[in-house]
């Protein structure tokens, strides 16, 4: 039986999470059908677009993803923070260009005359709003949905697009949040779908690379931020570079046609994340197959399922061999 999402996110816990959604009815994202030969590639700029909306409206960061043939994959970060600092007009435009809203919430942004009580319902449903714009079940929502339609005016049919739930994984730490950027970003890579990293289009290590060769990071994304000890502004405690090192080997390792292998300097790289060569092999091309749910160090599986209130800590023997592995 799935876990309720209460078991699945904890913010106590981490802002990162994996996300995967898939099509039914052998239902295309985008490709070449073989059967009938149609193409729906286009619809890869469909959902690219639209996850960087979202993630314009939402208090929600991309760090990675991928549009695969009918699923897709995206690495994202909560940022509860910042929407707590939205004002209710800020949370009202947000919201508003996403959906109606109500009569009042409308009348509050036109700047119509409101009673005091009338006020008071305006604020209690723009509090509604911005826990809305901080959860990751109302954003894959707001993906989904109107691809669906699209996708079904566009097929001539009706019924489910997507799968009924998304699968969602909680990266505990830095060992996981890598290794999943890193298993995203090496999709297309391992399905033989593009020979390099660089080629693999609708990713964002497509986008980190192109930004990467001019001195900059995509906007898009949440960028990398440096030395993973210092306190900077928000991102990714990592070194960027570091980061396209080991995607970089890691994709000529995986590609049947290709030989290679881990470096000194990313064998450097991996002991500062407490993972060896053999393990994180293993974590970016086996990743949902080794951790069904959550994805961390032994211990902090263990204070996630404490927190979440799970009977038992699922994944820790993977844990346990690959992620304290150094």
């Amino acid at each position: 039986m799935p876990k309720p999402r209460s078991q699945q996110i904890s913010l106590l816990d981490t802002p990162y999470y994996h996300i995967c959604s898939r099509t039914v009815r052998k239902a295309f994202l985008c490709g070449v059908d073989k059967e009938s030969g149609i193409s729906y590639e286009h619809r890869r700029i469909w959902i690219e677009k639209r996850i960087f909306q979202l993630a314009q409206v939402f208090a929600i960061d991309i760090c990675a993803h991928a549009v695969m043939h009918n699923h897709l994959h995206i690495v994202l970060h909560v940022d509860s923070e910042r929407a707590k600092l939205w004002s209710t007009a800020e949370v009202l435009e947000r919201w508003h260009q996403l959906f109606k809203g109500t009569l009042l919430t409308q009348k509050y942004q036109n700047k119509q005359s409101l009673d005091k009580f009338q006020l008071a319902m305006v604020e209690t449903t723009a509090n509604v709003y911005q826990q809305r714009l901080m959860d990751i079940s109302w954003f894959m929502r707001s993906l989904n949905e109107p691809i669906a339609r699209q996708a079904n005016r566009e097929d001539k049919c009706t019924g489910h697009f997507w799968e009924g739930r998304f699968k969602s994984q909680a990266l505990l730490d830095e060992g996981a949040i890598l290794s999943c950027m890193a298993y995203v970003d090496l999709n297309p890579v391992r399905a033989g779908i593009a020979a390099t990293p660089e080629k693999s289009d609708f990713t964002s290590i497509q986008l980190r690379i192109k930004s990467a060769i001019k001195g900059e990071q995509p906007k898009a994304l949440l960028p990398f931020t440096g030395n993973e000890h210092q306190q900077k502004n928000k991102g990714i405690r990592f070194s960027l570079q570091d980061y396209l090192t080991l995607v970089d080997e890691t994709g000529r390792i995986i590609r049947a046609d290709k030989s290679g292998a881990i470096s000194q300097k990313s064998e450097r790289i991996l002991a500062r994340l407490h993972i060896n060569e053999e393990s994180w092999l293993k974590l970016t091309t086996e990743f949902e197959c080794m951790f069904t749910g959550a994805v961390g160090t032994a211990e902090h599986l263990s204070e996630f399922t404490e927190h979440v209130g799970l009977q038992r800590t699922h994944g820790i023997v993977n844990a346990q061999a690959c992620l304290n592995s150094a």
